[in-house]
């Protein structure tokens, strides 16, 4: 059952009017069992002055591409009810026609455009209106036999409206049958969602929760979970189990469902998932259609459903039905768009949204994170309502063409124009070794100021947190993750980048920062600071280098590897025969893997910085101190002893490496493998030759 969260003290302290609207708002949307993520929309009316001070009757409602949860007063548009009732008159309006009529009705013509469903709430003379799309009112308008059952459980509370896609004629529609029906308390719309409404914004409120609580109980009173679904035809995974399997599969979802644009991924594994998939009708109930308007844009019609025995544990197998499928669907998707396609229409990326695997759970794909988790979350919702629909008759959903209508409804797509324009690194995973320094830091964030989601590879684990609360917190959650992980450890190295394919189903760009300085006299070297130096250096940019390279080649959509090496790549660095050595052998391993990468289109070159000394763990250790003993001078005065250095007279900052390091990683340098670009304001004798 939903909960009702109104809080009468907390409403009492609220400012009359549109902050009323909010509060009531945030209740019905922080509840995804009530109202879809993006989706429903509420509105109420009041009395304002306009711009001569008259006394005029405004309509508040949401405004399109909003979220109820997280709506605030901004979000509402104030329509004049004066300019819209007269619409009742009418006998049809144009989608094109409604939008114009509406934007010249505004009271403020800088507020965001009106919903979709405005003259829905205009028709109803109900001071407070809400329309949600609770799961269990939902599987009541998709259950064939869901007009029947709503007699026994509402009486002649409600008014019954067939399926037609939302806008003039809808709204008309509902306005008359309410009219016709005095003792209507909802409407239910088949296929689609409820409408209720009260005089006050608490009635309508307690309305809204206490109908679909009606339809709730109806339904729990008749489910048997032994045979929901058709009953369990597989068993899951282990959790332990299943991640191993996911962070090999992943990456090859990822490059099948990227061949047209780029791909991020998520997976869930939830109760309600997992009872789903390995349910004996899951294929085919998958396949019946959407289960409520408003998911389409975001999970398309219908998920992937692949076939495979969890049992059997065969991952070979699996990746050969995820390639199968997904071509499939992509063939069929192209299909289903040239039958129903309008002239000038563009058909999306026809690859799936939502992919179940019984055994394993969902995997979800997006142009970023949020997006791929929108599309678990609204699929949640579709398990819920045919979980509903299942129990009270057969599930039904939108016809082809309908499906299609919405999905390219002209009025739904301009709600995604409403996102931030993608930027250089939008769909691309950057994975960053010493993420938590000055170089990996700043490179995070440099990457991610563009689109770039980032994991920050450290052993400083607690820093690594650190950066990547704050990017999150700067750029929104899940845009940065954390992992130990030790380069010169073969098993952390690719526990790492599984993890990377679990949060994000791949990597796009690899950043080979991690790293260690040490200074010492060639006889005074000791065969442990030698083999330190390889060590981290050598073998640990060989590690992270090989493994990006399988996880690259395996997504079969290219990639950009980035090596930090160092001025002394080039230049015999004085009193350090280890680092300098294995710098040079960091540059010349970037090249030879940029041989082998170029027939994958993965491209690997080498920034090769100086004395970046700025929030540098390697200049807080004994290295500042062995290189200013190897100049002879104060550890002091070693910053600017390096700026003297220069021909151009200048300190070199992580976000000066950052900058070349984005270069490397962009579309900018699309042509450019196994090269170098030295970093450190021109030291001549480090000039390549």
């Amino acid at each position: 059952m939903v909960k009702n969260y109104w809080d009468t003290e907390k409403a009492a302290q609220i400012t009359k009017g549109v902050e009323e609207l909010v509060y009531r708002s945030n209740l019905i949307g922080s509840d995804r069992a009530v109202c879809n993520w993006g989706g429903g929309n509420t509105s109420m009316k009041t009395i304002e002055k306009d711009f001569r001070g008259r006394d005029i009757e405004v309509m508040w409602v949401k405004g399109s591409g909003s979220d109820l949860a997280t709506m605030t007063a901004g979000n509402f548009t104030g329509l004049r009810l004066e300019d819209i009732r007269p619409l009742m008159e009418r006998d049809e309006m144009s989608d094109e026609e409604m939008v114009e009529y509406l934007s010249h009705s505004m009271i403020n013509s800088k507020h965001p455009r009106a919903s979709i469903e405005t003259l829905l709430h205009a028709f109803l003379p109900f001071k407070h209106v809400d329309h949600t799309h609770p799961d269990a009112i939902i599987s009541l308008c998709c259950a064939d036999n869901g007009r029947q059952l709503a007699e026994e459980i509402f009486g002649h509370r409600f008014v019954w409206v067939p399926y037609i896609r939302p806008g003039f004629t809808l709204s008309k529609m509902i306005a008359e049958g309410v009219k016709n029906n005095p003792n209507a308390e909802l409407v239910l719309m088949e296929k689609h969602g409820l409408v209720t409404w009260g005089e006050t914004s608490e009635e309508s409120y307690n309305k809204t929760i206490n109908i679909i609580n009606e339809a709730e109980q109806y339904i729990n009173e008749k489910i048997n979970v032994e045979t929901l679904f058709g009953g369990q035809k597989y068993e899951s995974l282990s959790h332990e189990e299943a991640a191993l399997i996911l962070a090999k599969v992943m990456p090859v979802v990822r490059g099948e469902v990227s061949s047209d644009t780029k791909m991020l991924l998520t997976y869930d594994r939830s109760a309600d998932v997992l009872q789903f998939v390995n349910s004996k009708l899951a294929s085919e109930l998958s396949q019946v259609g959407a289960a409520c308007p408003d998911h389409l844009v975001h999970t398309k019609r219908t998920p992937l459903y692949i076939n495979w025995d969890p049992q059997t544990k065969d991952v070979e197998a699996l990746i050969t039905s995820i390639r199968e499928g997904i071509a499939r669907f992509k063939v069929e998707y192209k299909e289903y768009f040239e039958r129903n396609k309008h002239e000038g229409d563009k058909m999306f990326e026809p690859a799936p949204r939502v992919i179940l695997i019984p055994g394993l759970g969902m995997v979800n794909t997006g142009k970023d994170v949020v997006n791929s988790r929108v599309s678990g979350a609204l699929y949640h919702r579709a398990i819920a309502v045919m979980k509903g629909s299942t129990t009270l008759g057969n599930f039904v959903s939108l016809s082809e063409n309908e499906s299609f209508n919405v999905e390219y409804w002209p009025l739904e797509l301009y709600k995604l124009s409403l996102a931030p324009a993608e930027a250089e690194f939008s769909r691309k995973v950057a994975f960053i070794t010493g993420g938590a320094g000055g170089i990996g830091s700043a490179t995070a964030r440099r990457l991610v100021s563009e689109g770039a989601h980032v994991v920050l590879a450290d052993l400083n684990l607690e820093g690594a947190e650190k950066v990547a609360a704050e990017i999150n917190e700067t750029y929104g959650t899940g845009r940065a993750i954390a992992v130990k992980m030790d380069v010169t450890k073969e098993e952390e190295v690719q526990t790492a980048f599984g993890q990377t394919a679990l949060n994000f189903g791949g990597v796009d760009i690899i950043v080979n920062n991690a790293g260690l300085a040490t200074s010492s006299p060639i006889d005074e070297t000791t065969l442990q600071e030698w083999n330190l130096n390889m060590n981290v250096l050598g073998t640990g940019y060989f590690l992270v280098a090989r493994e990006a390279f399988k996880q690259m080649k395996q997504q079969g959509i290219g990639g950009s590897m980035v090596f930090v090496g160092s001025k002394n790549s080039v230049y015999a660095g004085k009193n350090a025969a280890a680092y300098s050595s294995v710098k040079a052998l960091e540059t010349h391993l970037a090249r030879c893997i940029a041989s082998e990468g170029g027939e994958f289109g993965i491209r690997v070159n080498s920034v090769l910085p100086d004395a970046v000394l700025q929030g540098s763990a390697i200049w807080g250790s004994r290295w500042r101190e062995e290189r200013a003993a190897a100049y002879g001078i104060h550890p002091d005065q070693l910053e600017d002893h390096y700026r003297k250095r220069t021909t151009l007279l200048v300190n070199i900052y992580p976000s000066d490496i950052a900058e070349a390091i984005a270069f490397f990683s962009s579309s900018k340098s699309a042509k450019t493998t196994g090269c170098m670009i030295t970093v450190d304001g021109g030291v001549p004798a480090a000039f390549t030759r």
